[in-house]
């Protein structure tokens, strides 16, 4: 072994030092490169796991993901602009990590929408503001972007195929009908002239897709539970009296749904308290109790929970409730106390701690407290704070009342004709939609 350890006073050869000195440096580097590449596909491996509903925090992103980019415009708006083809669809949307309810509209000029009133011949001419004369497009443009999420954007295909063999079906009042003819014209396009039906009841209106072998229907219940004014309606609202005790009559076209989706609140909020019936319309108002309006709702509620938990299979079936959709018939809301309401409004209000006086927490607390303690499972879809800054996106008097279109001299007295309970479509109600999907 003497040749390799050199006696004391001999010299190594520089040339061997050097040549020493490489081999370990090309092997720290091989096992660096190593190391590194194990430590990319570490990373790759990750980032397909990553949760949805991503924090908005560009340091922790990766890199290879097209992030969107905000420009400031001229008039102070801030404008999303982004590529609308390019989707991360590694991102699936977690509902239990993703508040839909916190964020703020973003204006994206490049934005149009999946349909419009004149493509889709489905909508109420009341809700077609386009069509009916509305001269500006501004709130076709807004888009809503929770704080910590994205949510995923609307794609007609995934939602017929999601709804393959499968019936959903929409339940409540006039703002849930505006809901479900936006799901309907945002699919109907998708689907073959010859496949797609409609049949149009007095309550129950149903939309068919045969190639999926789908409907999307929607059954007229404004207040969910049976009344004296569902059909026909009764304008004098002190004669309205609801059957608090019972959905007998309707909940039979219910059952079987796949896919159920509730909503009643509107109707409720009269001014005035509710009369209230245990038992038959038969003796009129004679046995009416008036109650306040909460107190109402919530026993109105308890009976349509009872109905969910005792009929519906939560393993076949799906159930939603989305709760208010506010009102904007007092602009003192949102600070002009002389504005015609929501007449000639053209963009969302930016105040996030903005509540106005169309929407009541009371209600909601209601809906909250029944869905706790249900046995079923019931996903509650908030819409009521991102709709309250849309005071722009209403029907307003681009539409129609009592059948007839507003005349001219009804359009230019806005206090008394604006319709600010009702959204524009395209409009609103698609988002909402959109949030619906990412819970399907």
């Amino acid at each position: 072994m003497s040749f390799l350890v050199p006696s004391r006073g001999t010299k190594i050869p520089l040339s061997i030092i050097v040549l020493v000195i490489c081999g370990f440096m090309f092997f720290v580097l091989l096992y660096t490169e190593r190391i590194s590449l194990m430590s990319s596909s570490t990373l790759s491996s990750n980032v397909l796991k990553l949760k949805s509903c991503p924090r908005k925090d560009l340091s922790s992103k990766p890199k290879d993901i097209v992030q969107e980019e905000k420009v400031p415009e001229e008039n102070g708006r801030e404008e999303r602009s982004e590529n609308m083809d390019v989707v991360d669809d590694r991102f699936e949307f977690d509902p239990e990590e993703c508040n839909v309810a916190a964020g703020k509209w973003v204006y994206n000029s490049s934005a149009e929408p999946l349909y419009t009133d004149e493509s889709c011949p489905y909508i109420d001419r009341q809700f077609s503001c386009m069509k009916n004369g509305r001269p500006e497009t501004d709130y076709l443009r807004w888009e809503w972007q929770p704080d910590d999420c994205t949510i995923p954007r609307f794609s007609a295909k995934l939602a017929m195929n999601k709804l393959r063999g499968k019936r959903l079906l929409f339940v409540g009042d006039s703002l849930q009908r505006s809901q479900w003819e936006s799901f309907v014209c945002l699919v109907e396009s998708v689907i073959p002239e010859g496949e797609k039906s409609m049949n149009l009841g007095q309550k129950y209106f149903v939309f068919k897709a045969k190639e999926y072998n789908a409907s999307i229907e929607f059954y007229w219940a404004p207040y969910i539970v049976e009344s004296n004014t569902d059909l026909p309606v009764i304008l004098d609202l002190k004669k309205r009296i609801v059957k608090v005790d019972s959905v007998e009559d309707r909940s039979k076209y219910w059952e079987g749904a796949d896919i159920l989706v509730f909503n009643t609140y509107v109707w409720w909020m009269s001014g005035i308290r509710m009369k209230a019936l245990w038992g038959s319309f038969g003796n009129g108002e004679r046995g009416a109790e008036a109650l306040d309006t909460a107190v109402a709702y919530r026993l109105a509620l308890k009976t349509w929970a009872n109905w969910v938990d005792s009929t519906v299979d939560s393993n076949k079936t799906k159930v939603f409730f989305t709760t208010m959709s506010p009102t904007h018939s007092r602009s003192a809301d949102w600070g002009k106390p002389n504005g015609p309401k929501c007449f000639n409004e053209t963009e969302p209000i930016k105040d996030k701690s903005f509540w106005g006086t169309g929407s009541n927490k009371e209600m909601m607390k209601v809906v909250s407290s029944v869905v706790k303690h249900m046995a079923t499972h019931v996903t509650v879809i908030n819409i009521t704070q991102l709709s309250e800054y849309r005071i722009d996106a209403h029907t307003s008097v681009y539409t129609e009342t009592g059948g007839k279109m507003l005349t001219a001299e009804e359009r230019a007295d806005p206090m008394r004709h604006a319709d600010c309970i009702h959204w524009c479509l395209p409009g609103l109600p698609d988002t909402w939609n959109r949030i619906l999907l990412a819970h399907l």
